[in-house]
């Protein structure tokens, strides 16, 4: 079992979409952040600005390359585009990405995951590399999760293939003993008060947006899309990264 123990806490990842969010992370105690666009989708590649300027605050951050919403079973031309979002952003000196892709059948793709892989350490061997929340839609989470130190991932991210971490905490906790040398992350709808149960599992990691609305966001004009409700944007809330900085600490 990759669990975590005395010598290696278990950390605490955040999801954040803006340099502020970094900041905020950074200065609550976060050990790094995951850096995406689009959260209510799911999350989204950040620009090449946007990785630049998360990377200036300090704290180590790994970037989502993920083209678009939706399945995570791509065409060429998908496949082309994050490999070049790949090389885009480790050169502007992330400590991680994070990638996926599933064959038709939920299988993982590991001709697409190899090539991710290879794209990111050709450039720098010690890039970590996570496989996002694909895994939760794969056929066999648990089964696909033992073939990804093959795969040179370093980490996985999971909420045990159900609506939220907590719900799937059982089945994290099989994942983390088929996982060997992969780091398993507990994530999706997480809350602190749920991080006793998530250490509980055996994750090496805890990954939360830790977001609330924007003050003064919201907006009741035109449309900007179909999927624009008018609602607030979301920012990094610093007292729920506390909190869960805290709850970690007191599971420790």
């Amino acid at each position: 079992m990759t669990s975590a123990t005395p010598d290696s806490p278990v950390s605490l990842e955040i999801a954040v979409t803006s340099p502020a969010g970094a900041v905020v992370a950074r200065d609550g105690g976060a050990d790094r952040v995951e850096l995406c666009v689009g959260l209510e989708l799911g999350g989204l590649t950040p620009s090449q600005g946007l990785v630049e300027a998360a990377v200036a605050t300090g704290i180590p951050v790994h970037a989502l390359v993920r083209c678009r919403p939706g399945g995570f079973v791509y065409d060429a031309d998908e496949v082309e585009l994050m490999d070049r979002e790949l090389e885009a952003i480790v050169r502007s000196g992330v400590a991680g990405v994070v990638v996926g892709a599933l064959g038709a059948d939920g299988s993982l793709d590991h001709d697409v995951l190899r090539r991710f892989v290879g794209t990111a350490r050709a450039l720098r061997d010690d890039v970590e590399v996570t496989l996002h929340r694909a895994i939760d839609h794969a056929a066999d989470p648990v089964a696909a999760v033992a073939l990804l130190a093959d795969l040179g991932f370093t980490r996985v991210l999971t909420s045990g293939a159900a609506p939220t971490a907590l719900t799937g905490a059982a089945t994290i906790a099989r994942m983390v003993s088929a996982a060997g040398p992969v780091q398993v992350m507990a994530g999706a709808g997480v809350i602190p008060a749920d991080v006793p149960a998530l250490v509980a599992t055996g994750a090496a990691a805890v990954h939360l947006s830790a977001k609330r609305p924007a003050a003064d966001s919201a907006h009741a004009g035109v449309p900007m899309g179909g999927a624009d409700d008018g609602s607030a944007h979301f920012v990094t809330d610093s007292d729920v990264v506390r909190a869960a900085r805290a709850a970690l600490s007191a599971s420790a």
